[in-house]
């Protein structure tokens, strides 16, 4: 359903209890539902999501469409590779999944997970000093010129414009805002489309400014 290839050779099998093993993390990546409908090109609706928590029997996922109980879900994850499984339930910023593996697969990625567990300890960039930032919470609102409101995940946002995905495909030029920062579509991505905001955006005040709009 994803067409998405798994990179770099799988870690050796080693021997322990795949039960025990969770990491909590925030790793970019993509997924696509079952029961979604499709995009303008014909093809599966692909979105961006951020995973939360994985272990291997179950991952907790943001995203932009948090599909039914029992959909299908195929996700990429560049550090995991692809991963399959039902939604479970949903969470008020995505939806808990629930793996589907066999023993050799829950081996594989229960051994990812530990590597990563192990290696992934080290001091953070500062995010600010790069052009463009990975915001803390990344769901928030899309407006449209009619008034109209979609839930949308924040893929990356920089003083000039936003990359965002939703279940929306709108037409290059059309006028938006993401929370309170008003832009015009100019390009689409594999997993939804960039805006350009009207003027440029003081850096420091880009996640306020992204957030959803307070409801009076």
């Amino acid at each position: 359903m994803l067409s998405i290839d798994e990179i770099g050779p799988p870690p050796r099998i080693v021997n322990f209890d795949v039960h025990d093993v969770r990491y909590i993390c925030s790793v970019p990546g993509r997924y696509g539902l079952s029961q979604q409908k499709h995009d303008p090109h014909g093809r599966i609706a692909v979105f961006a999501c951020r995973l939360r928590s994985i272990s291997t029997q179950m991952a907790v996922m943001t995203g932009p469409v948090a599909g039914r109980p029992g959909d299908r879900v195929v996700a990429h994850f560049d550090q995991f590779g692809i991963v399959r499984g039902l939604v479970a339930r949903q969470l008020p910023s995505g939806f808990v999944l629930k793996l589907q593996l066999d023993d050799i697969e829950r081996n594989k990625l229960g051994a990812k997970i530990s590597w990563h567990k192990k290696h992934s300890l080290g001091v953070l960039p500062d995010r600010r000093a790069h052009k463009r930032i990975i915001p803390r919470e990344p769901r928030t609102l899309i407006t449209l010129g009619d008034g109209k409101q979609v839930p949308c995940f924040v893929i990356d946002i920089s003083q000039s414009g936003v990359a965002v995905s939703a279940d929306l495909w709108p037409a290059i030029g059309t006028p938006m805002a993401v929370g309170k920062l008003v832009g015009r579509v100019v390009r689409y991505l594999d997993v939804g489309f960039a805006l350009q905001f009207m003027q440029v955006q003081e850096l420091d005040k880009l996640e306020v400014l992204m957030g959803p709009p307070v409801r009076q």
